[in-house]
């Protein structure tokens, strides 16, 4: 009975760590065992970075909330307190982008709910 050989499959995998490591700087885009390495770190860089991402974006949501505020005379602790005072349910992600694309828009939404 013949042995096994395993060209083949060493080569694919050679090949599919190779694409994976495409644009990596320096020996990590060309050679195998720097770049297991290089992709196992990036693998778990990007695991959690996609759960510090959400962190992330509604701290940028309050801030640009807190810009459109400030101007208006009030501040982003207030005016969140009075829109869930007036009852009205718009998420950070939207009012930021209606603060950034429509002003006018926001400011009614600020008339509004300081109102109450």
């Amino acid at each position: 009975m013949p042995r096994v050989k395993r060209g083949k499959t060493h080569l694919k995998r050679r090949k599919n760590i190779m694409a994976q490591t495409k644009g990596y700087m320096w020996g990590r885009k060309s050679k195998l065992k720097l770049a297991k390495v290089a992709i196992l770190k990036a693998g778990k860089n990007a695991y959690r970075d996609r759960r510090l991402k959400k962190r992330d974006m509604r701290g940028l949501w309050q801030t640009r909330i807190s810009a459109a505020v400030r101007p208006l005379g009030s501040s982003y602790s207030k005016f969140m307190g009075n829109l869930k005072k007036a009852g009205i349910t718009i998420d950070r992600k939207i009012l930021s982008q209606i603060a950034n694309s429509h002003p006018e828009a926001f400011k009614m939404i600020f008339e509004a709910a300081s109102k109450q």
